[in-house]
């Protein structure tokens, strides 16, 4: 039987908390240097299992108003069986990823208009300003993908990364909980946003290649001490 993580653990303490102290939808949660007082845990273990929490929808983290209980605390009952199985079908929901958007990206940079660059421009200076401001570019991310796929011209394609978003949208919150990772993966989309500009479908599927596999690299999927 596989052991459960200690951000697994965190976030059952947590969500033993929120129902201890009588927390409804759109209480917050004390700040995270004081909870993680309270658990006993260091700030990175608890920040972690917060992120594993709002990506199976218990808690929303709000730039400046934070952490916030959600209707869907309630509904997580079994919170370490839907944090683990989240994690179980993340490499899976990675691999479709970068299949599609890395192939999206190539037909962006043969088929973009100035509207689409000025889209994908947009997009980059939204995040960029988010993350200036604190927060974790999630957004903005999103607006860049978006973009992105707009700039493609497949409509199929268009179809088939709606069809996953939601999925997409889990991979998002957890990646860009990471420490640093909001201003790496800004990084990443100025070098998919100058292929796609410079009209080279090679470089454009490379840089979103690259992209993916390091957005892949959450926590979820490591081995906790």
């Amino acid at each position: 039987m596989m052991r459960t993580r200690l951000y697994e653990q965190v976030a059952g303490h947590i969500s033993s908390w929120i129902g201890d102290n009588g927390l409804r939808a759109g209480d917050r949660l004390p700040p995270e240097r004081e909870l993680a007082q309270r658990l006993g845990v260091s700030r990175a273990t608890l920040s972690q299992a917060l992120v594993a929490l709002e990506v199976i929808g218990a808690v929303e983290v709000r730039h400046g108003d934070g952490t916030v209980v959600t209707t869907g605390h309630g509904q997580s009952t079994r919170i370490v069986e839907a944090i683990r199985s989240h994690a179980d079908r993340l490499p899976e929901i990675i691999e479709t990823r970068d299949a599609l958007e890395t192939k999206i990206a190539s037909l962006a940079a043969a088929r973009r208009t100035d509207d689409d660059l000025a889209r994908i421009d947009d997009a980059l200076t939204f995040m960029e300003a988010d993350i200036e401001a604190g927060g974790r570019g999630v957004e903005g991310d999103e607006r860049f993908h978006g973009a992105v796929t707009t700039a493609s011209h497949s409509l199929l394609l268009a179809r088939l990364m709606d069809e996953i978003s939601d999925l997409i949208r889990e991979t998002r919150l957890e990646s860009l909980g990471q420490p640093g990772r909001p201003q790496d993966s800004l990084a990443g989309h100025r070098a998919i946003a100058e292929a796609i500009r410079a009209g080279d479908p090679a470089a454009a599927s490379a840089a979103m290649h690259a992209h993916v596999v390091m957005v892949s690299d959450v926590a979820l999927l490591r081995e906790q001490p």
